[in-house]
């Protein structure tokens, strides 16, 4: 066989490997649902300041902004909220 043909077998015998894929599916933001494997509920990025504590109500401790920009951090019995100015930027479960 000449060395066209080697080549061209070789390319052949590669797009021949099986490829898979994993589907992920990103649904409506909802605030009413588990979003942790926990089932805890926490507020989700976007989230106002003041729609966190109408929803969770007033936090068990509240620390004061810091930073440029300021970062406000508001505990929750099982879980903590950050804040950049009033606007929710990561919520995580307390262990």
């Amino acid at each position: 066989m000449s060395k066209v043909s080697n080549l061209i077998l070789g390319l052949f015998s590669v797009s021949a490997v099986p490829v898979s894929a994993e589907v992920i599916s990103i649904a409506a933001q909802r605030y009413n649902v588990p979003n942790d494997t926990t089932g805890v509920v926490r507020p989700t990025s976007g989230m106002s300041m003041k729609a966190v504590t109408n929803y969770y109500g007033a936090p068990t401790s509240k620390k004061a902004a810091v930073g440029q920009p300021p970062i406000t951090k508001l505990t929750y019995p099982d879980f903590v909220v950050f804040f950049k100015y009033s606007t929710v930027i990561h919520a995580v479960v307390t262990r």
